[in-house]
């Protein structure tokens, strides 16, 4: 007959046993930031050989046209969503559970629900935001009731020191960690760009008025008018602009041998195009971080981006690119006409970029320092 464990004994297994996390989180599909930097989490070695995990995907859209759309089937995913969350937290006792609500809109609201659930059970909860918006309703008698509810009882990881402002009303700087975002490192040193022949520069990301489109077209029109040395790539899955209407605007333009529209690219063909480019162009209205300037980074691109968010975190102006405001054709036609007429400074900017990718931002550097992170937040009592 077994000899029953001492108090503490007990207490040394229990100590020496890994703790345990619940991540609730966002992860393809659809294909977003977010649900990227959820996959690789999920994948991590590092986290889970420093954790046991135990995983529930938070999103119930079925793909990016699903996303912001009501359907029948997403209040019943919703339920079960909730039953799911509900059963492992009863049946796997978390010491941590990690979410990443939303901060506006609809989707925050259903998120509120999730977290006001994981806390009503006695769990301890880290907020992980990589979205922002809350200091644009905050004023809201409503909102702003939400939002204390909301930030009660919990850490927060940020993408960058810059974007506590947006929640400072509600969160306590002591309660906030910073992890900026990572991808793979997985290119080679890259070919030396092209110096000759027009400046090729390259839009990437889904096709909505949020992120620029409409204002880098605009761009590229004034840019036309003093030179014709530069094409651009527009690569992304339609959503809110559709291909017709933006196809109607490059004939309005005169830009039909200059600008050319592919539709989302992938993998490879993905890799393709960043391969090509000299310049990222990434001109979005409301961004929290941006991925896509990092994989711009890793192929050494340079990178034209707006003043939003945690994004000057990422370029250095004058060194690895230009900060422009938002919703400013002419400001972002004049910063890619800089890149127009010196070809040099455009490659030593996309040199310059790929150094700080390699420094800080590959998918190694975030591991290490999210780990990090929970292992700190798991120390504290």
């Amino acid at each position: 007959m077994p000899v029953p464990m001492s108090h503490t004994e007990q207490s040394e297994v229990k100590r020496m046993a890994k703790p345990r996390i619940l991540f609730i989180m966002h992860m393809p599909p659809p294909v977003h930031g977010a649900a990227m930097m959820g996959q690789y989490i999920h994948d991590s070695a590092l986290v889970k050989g420093s954790f046991d995990c135990r995983f529930i995907n938070l999103a119930i859209a079925r793909g990016l046209k699903d996303v912001g759309h009501f359907r029948f089937g997403k209040a019943a995913d919703y339920l079960r969503l909730l039953a799911t969350i509900r059963r492992e937290i009863r049946a796997f006792s978390p010491d941590l559970v990690y979410v990443t609500p939303n901060t506006v809109g609809v989707p925050f609201f259903k998120d509120l629900v999730i977290t006001g659930l994981i806390k009503s059970m006695g769990c301890r909860v880290v907020a992980h935001y990589h979205n922002k918006g809350v200091a644009t309703r905050q004023d809201r008698w409503l909102d702003d009731r939400l939002y204390r509810l909301a930030f009660r009882n919990q850490k927060n990881i940020l993408l960058s020191e810059r974007l506590f402002a947006d929640i400072s009303r509600y969160a306590d700087r002591r309660d906030v960690y910073i992890v900026p975002n990572g991808i793979p490192s997985t290119v080679g040193t890259p070919s030396p760009k092209a110096s000759g022949g027009p400046l090729r520069i390259l839009f990437l990301s889904n096709m909505m008025a949020a992120k620029g489109v409409w204002t880098l077209l605009e761009a590229l029109s004034i840019l036309s008018r003093t030179t014709t040395g530069f094409t651009c790539d527009f690569v992304g899955e339609w959503k809110d602009v559709d291909s017709e209407a933006f196809k109607a605007k490059i004939d309005e333009y005169a830009l039909s041998s200059r600008v050319f529209c592919h539709g989302g690219k992938f993998g490879s063909d993905k890799e393709a195009f960043l391969r090509a480019a000299d310049v990222l162009a990434f001109p979005s209205e409301s961004e929290a971080f941006g991925l896509v300037l990092l994989e711009a980074m890793q192929f050494s691109c340079a990178c034209i981006a707006t003043d939003e968010g945690g994004i000057p975190d990422i370029i250095d102006e004058g060194r690895t690119g230009f900060l422009v405001p938002k919703n400013d054709p002419q400001a972002l036609a004049t910063a890619l006409g800089k890149l127009v007429a010196d070809r040099a400074l455009c490659a030593s900017m996309g040199c310059e970029g790929r150094k700080k990718f390699l420094e800080k931002f590959t998918l190694d550097v975030f591991e290490r320092n999210f780990t990090a992170t929970l292992a700190s937040l798991l120390e504290q009592s």
